[in-house]
């Protein structure tokens, strides 16, 4: 066949998956007045966008809310660990030590750690680093992906193959994986993300073990950085963006998720990567991303930073999907639960304004906080809101990784490698309470038909 007849033959083909497109547009699309109707709750949330309760957990608690005078009132959001306020959890592990491994001990086990329990556990997770040259180069260097997040998501599933009991769902058992995830993620993803860049850009490659006795933040970075350095405050600001990611109730989308799948009683690793599939999404761990990819396009058409009415008159643009992506939204504002602040945030926005005046950032901090602030008052002017809009913690942290020298590739992986604690405790607790399936109903709305003879 020549290549004439190749291309009227593509042509033909393109044009019948156009027609399959075309029918699955029209044979999915639900007349959306039906949710109302049948009062389903769209993505589990009743219609003034709060979830619908869905199980019990005592891991954390995510509160947006106050009681004053028996009504639920706005206020500033916490955030709480095991019952600690994690603000307290910082300020108390923010004048010794790093602290993301001892908060991984307190998801996991529902108490703080003593001394000798923190060194025991940083001990564990250093012993349980460790990942074999076969298979860094079997499955990691091999099939390089462009997104490290199913890079991560392979890997995990194929440590299955490396288990002598993969489908052992024992308490046990799956605390030993779960463990194991944890001293494993970082290197899974640094090591993805050099060879991405090596087999796809040609740039030089290194791997750098990482170092026993440095934290899961130190050796991140060193790990990452051709040169191995950082400075204390560096390393101090990604440990507290780790803590602040570990966990966060389980009504997100990624836990959710990993409850639904090991409610089925399937394997540690199928149930992890099903949460990284999740956690992958742009409206999910990915929004750090598009905030940053927002804020490239601000800094292309307002050129005066501090002129404010400039910055306001974009940003109205924004909302009326007339600039940027068209969405009409002002990414990292706003969140499910949070109105007046997100506790992670403003830790996370303290510690950014540290970082900035360390790397003479202190200008695109202020923009930062300027579109922060005037994005507050433009998104309830425009849709009308009555409770107040916040910032979230995605709003900073693409900022902060951009200012440590993470790669955008990782921002999202650097996310699941935090949560990787948070989804082992709920893995966990959905075991111990040998919780029935998780199936929730679907209402039928389409007709039943005749076949026709």
């Amino acid at each position: 066949m020549d290549n004439k007849a190749m291309m009227e033959l593509d042509q033909e083909l393109d044009a019948k998956f156009d027609d399959l497109v075309n029918y699955c547009m029209t044979s999915g699309a639900i007349d959306q007045n039906l949710y109302t109707e049948y009062d389903v709750k769209r993505g589990l949330r009743d219609a003034n966008g709060k979830g619908v309760l869905t199980g019990l957990t005592e891991i954390s608690d995510v509160v947006g809310f106050c009681l004053e005078d028996g009504k639920k009132i706005p206020c500033d959001g916490q955030l709480y660990y095991q019952g600690y306020d994690v603000e307290d959890l910082i300020k108390k592990i923010g004048k010794s030590h790093y602290g993301f491994e001892e908060i991984t001990y307190l998801l996991l086990f529902g108490q703080l750690p003593t001394d000798q329990q923190r060194a025991d556990f940083f001990d564990i997770l250093t012993s349980l680093q460790e990942l074999s040259g076969q298979f860094v180069r079997d499955v990691i260097m091999k099939a390089p992906s462009a997104n490290i997040m199913n890079a991560l998501q392979k890997s995990v599933l194929t440590l299955y193959s490396y288990d002598d009991a993969p489908d052992d769902t024992d308490v046990s058992n799956v605390l030993r994986q779960s463990l194991q995830l944890i001293g494993k993620m970082p290197l899974i993803a640094v090591y993805a993300y050099h060879s991405y860049r090596h087999f796809s850009f040609d740039e030089n490659f290194f791997i750098r073990t990482p170092q026993p006795g440095m934290s899961t933040a130190e050796n991140i970075l060193q790990m990452i950085r051709p040169d191995g350095k950082f400075t204390d405050l560096e390393a101090k600001v990604l440990d507290i963006a780790l803590i602040l990611h570990a966990e966060h109730g389980g009504g997100n989308n990624s836990t959710f998720t990993n409850h639904v799948v090991t409610s089925s009683g399937t394997d540690t690793y199928s149930a992890i990567s099903a949460a990284i599939a999740s956690l992958k999404g742009p409206r999910h761990g990915g929004a750090n991303l598009k905030v940053l990819q927002m804020f490239d396009d601000i800094k292309d058409h307002c050129k005066d930073w501090k002129n404010e009415d400039q910055i306001r008159d974009y940003l109205d643009k924004i909302l009326n999907k007339e600039a940027f992506d068209q969405s009409g939204l002002i990414y990292g504002m706003g969140h499910a639960v949070y109105t007046v602040s997100d506790p992670r945030e403003r830790v996370l926005k303290r510690y950014a304004k540290l970082l900035s005046e360390e790397k003479g950032q202190q200008e695109e901090f202020a923009l930062y906080e300027t579109v922060e602030n005037l994005s507050k008052d433009l998104i309830m002017k425009k849709h009308m809101r009555y409770k107040p809009v916040c910032a979230n913690v995605d709003f900073y942290s693409g900022f902060v990784y951009t200012m440590l020298g993470i790669p955008r590739e990782l921002f999202t992986p650097i996310f699941a490698i935090a949560r990787i604690s948070g989804w082992s405790a709920h893995r966990l607790e959905e075991l111990v309470n040998k919780g029935k399936i998780i199936r929730p109903a679907y209402k039928y709305v389409g007709q039943h038909r005749d076949i026709e003879e």
